[in-house]
């Protein structure tokens, strides 16, 4: 699998003007520009953990449309907020967690929804595969009577019967070559790229509308990982569900997404077409981001690394997070954050530099 193309060093705008602008063309004003409804819409997401008299947000002020039948990528590094942006859709998080903003699946705001009722969104309406299939799964039961558990719980069959032949069903969906075998076993028994498989198996279970993926392919090796990405492309275009993949490997984002938000402390610096995205970048952290990958084939030298530390959850700095680690930065970059503007068509970025030359 290749990685995405060098960086550009050009920092361009297309746009005529300056104005705010946020992921999937919404206006300066929040209000969405094209046509289509998304699935679901994330507006001004915040995300603040509490523990022990620290407070941290992890999440801050993420606009993000999720379309039916579209890979949507988060992309960052460790700790930028990608993972925290994934879980806080579902509130998979405790007491210790508190949100705001709006999370709306087809108009009906997800972070207001009662305790109960949100239980029953999970897995029917908007389903997860995490990251680990070993720790997803309940090791003293077997796959089988795992997905039966989901089927009847959301009430997807009439009966136990039904369900049985269903989860054959589905285990045969996800490529796994003798489905009765693996409806029999434990999950100890399987190997991580059948364990993964049969996690994905439950997660599009009751055809959910939103699916979300968290580094699904990282315990994977390569040629099971490519396996995977296979086999979620063909699932989103027989389901025609909303997707949100969540990785740190640029390579999968250039591979599956069809669109790609970059995420840097908290917040998506940049966002548009994947293809764009990764091969035009505009916002210097994406640009030093993709320049440190090694690309096969171009003989580069020297790797370039990005200087300095990603800032702490609980001490992000004053101005652009980015400001002290950027090369580019100057006396506007310490002191005033930057917001997303329109670079392109369907394309934002968040950087004052770019403000500078679109106003030029």
């Amino acid at each position: 699998m290749e990685t995405a193309t060098p960086a550009t060093s050009s920092v361009v705008a297309a746009s005529s003007s300056p104005a705010a602008a946020s992921p999937d063309g919404r206006d300066g004003t929040g209000q969405p520009t094209g046509a289509v409804q998304p699935t679901l819409r994330i507006s001004d997401l915040h995300t603040v953990f509490r523990s022990r008299g620290l407070t941290v947000a992890a999440v801050r002020g993420v606009d993000l449309d999720l379309h039916p039948g579209e890979i949507t990528v988060l992309l960052g590094e460790s700790g930028s907020g990608k993972s925290v942006t994934a879980k806080s859709v579902m509130r998979l998080y405790g007491a210790n967690a508190s949100f705001s903003g709006a999370v709306e699946l087809e108009g009906r705001d997800l972070l207001s929804l009662p305790p109960k009722e949100m239980l029953a969104v999970r897995g029917a309406e908007i389903a997860m595969v995490p990251q680990d299939p070993t720790a997803a799964l309940d090791p003293l039961r077997r796959i089988g009577a795992q997905l039966v558990e989901v089927l009847r719980q959301h009430k997807v069959v009439p009966n136990k019967a039904a369900a049985q032949a269903r989860a054959l069903e589905l285990l045969d969906q996800v490529g796994i070559p003798d489905p009765k075998r693996v409806y029999r076993s434990f999950p100890h028994e399987l190997s991580g790229g059948m364990r993964q498989r049969a996690v994905i198996a439950i997660a599009v279970s009751c055809d959910p509308k939103v699916l979300i993926a968290d580094e699904p392919t990282t315990a994977l090796d390569v040629t099971v990982q490519a396996q995977i990405l296979d086999l979620f492309q063909r699932l989103i275009a027989e389901l025609h569900s909303a997707v949100l993949l969540v990785t740190h490997d640029v390579g999968v984002a250039e591979e599956v997404g069809d669109r790609v938000g970059v995420m840097y402390a908290g917040r998506i610096v940049e966002f548009g077409p994947a293809a764009e995205v990764l091969n035009t970048p505009r916002h210097p952290y994406t640009r030093a981001l993709l320049d440190s990958i090694p690309t096969p084939g171009v003989e580069r030298g020297r790797l370039r690394s990005i200087v300095g530390q990603p800032p702490v959850s609980g001490e992000i700095p004053a101005g652009c997070a980015f400001g002290l680690r950027c090369p580019h930065a100057f006396a506007r970059c310490r002191s005033v954050d930057a917001t997303l503007i329109s670079v392109g068509e369907r394309r934002q970025a968040a950087c004052h530099l770019l403000e500078e030359e679109v106003s030029a």
